[in-house]
Formats: C-alpha cells, structure tokens, sequence
C-alpha cells in the first residue's frame, strides 16, 4: 500500500509513514491514497 504527496505526487510507501506522516522526498504533510477507479455504466 502506498500514498501520494499532494505536494510533489511522489509516492511514499505505508512503512514510511509509521514513524511520521511526512513525504520525505518535499517534507509535505499531505498525503492521499490513490482511488482513480473508473466504473462504466452502460446507458439504457
């Protein structure tokens, strides 16, 4: 499992955030998961 930091949307492993929830490539103290799940619909 990963994150992304909204700051530089470099990816932080899960391992990384137990010690402190911070992007350590910018310092950022935002991180999201990432859910671009796409569902199609089919129309009637």
């Amino acid at each position: 499992m990963y994150y992304l930091c909204f700051d530089c949307g470099k990816r932080v492993e899960y391992e990384q955030t137990k010690v402190k929830v911070r992007c350590p490539y910018c310092g950022g103290k935002i991180l999201y998961k990432d859910r671009r799940t796409v569902m199609k619909i089919k129309a009637r």
